[in-house]
């Protein structure tokens, strides 16, 4: 949006980290050209009632690099809005053999656009309309993501089980705020985040102990430097600040044992004193 020459508006999020949409309604104005939807740790944000809130006459998009293969009401994320952009880096569900990317939308129009900025501004040789961008995926990164692609459904159903292991095992520990699937949704878990108090003590404990816990994110973007300029003060966006300092990411993959999670659950337990 930076780069496009918008201005940025931001707005909270509900207690499943995803963006609230009675919070997106107060902030549109005349002005409002289009609205992101993140689908945030794995899980699809409630398009239709962003869509709903923004009115017609705004584009709505979805960042969906952490959702590959969720699903909304049995729609599939990427499919939800006006226009999907996902990450192909090698940490996502589906991932390549480096950066690669991709671009989702049902509208000619767009998807023409689209062709033309990731090839220098346009789609034939020595043609340049517009000014553009070198974002041609390489024939690599295609092929391992053309590999990977069939097993994308599997992978997330692993991934589901591995989720349900973590809430059986997690469920009656004290201190321990378990992650919520929004109703209508079918996660898929890119990665597990709970809530504890204390978290960077529990994080550094839990590295301590050899298991490899990680904190997504540690910084609203309102308090980032990169958009200081927004002039927002802690304060301003209040559920993101606590979850930013209760946060924490538990090891979840495709084939993760059993075994290992009852161990990263012990490991838990001891750092929380529990």
């Amino acid at each position: 949006m930076c780069r496009a020459g918008a201005g940025v508006v931001l707005a909270d999020c509900n207690e499943d980290f995803l963006l609230d949409p009675q919070q997106v309604a107060t902030k549109v104005t005349p002005r409002t050209k289009a609205v992101i939807g993140v689908h945030l740790y794995g899980q699809a944000a409630p398009i239709e009632l962003i869509r709903a809130a923004v009115g017609p006459g705004v584009v709505v998009v979805e960042d969906m690099a952490q959702a590959q293969g969720a699903e909304r009401w049995g729609q599939r994320a990427g499919s939800l809005g006006d226009i999907a952009a996902t990450s192909f880096y090698p940490g996502k569900n589906l991932g390549a053999y480096g950066d690669a990317g991709a671009v989702m939308t049902s509208s000619a129009e767009f998807a023409r656009r689209a062709q033309r900025l990731r090839n220098h501004g346009g789609t034939v040789r020595y043609e340049h309309p517009e000014v553009g961008f070198n974002s041609r995926m390489d024939s690599l990164q295609a092929v391992v993501l053309s590999a990977k692609l069939c097993l994308l459904d599997e992978w997330n159903r692993q991934r589901r089980e591995a989720a349900a292991v973590y809430r059986e095992l997690l469920s009656e520990v004290d201190g321990v705020i378990l992650p919520q699937t929004a109703f209508g949704n079918e996660h898929v878990h890119h990665v597990y985040v709970i809530r504890v108090a204390e978290r960077d003590r529990v994080v550094r404990e839990l590295n301590s102990a050899g298991v490899g816990a990680a904190i997504h994110y540690p910084v609203p973007i309102h308090l980032l430097p990169a958009y200081a300029d927004l002039g927002h003060r802690p304060g301003a966006f209040p559920k993101a600040e606590r979850f930013a300092a209760e946060i924490l990411s538990l090891p979840i993959y495709p084939g993760i044992s059993v075994l290992d999670q009852e161990f990263v659950a012990g490991q838990l337990r001891t750092a929380l004193g529990r």
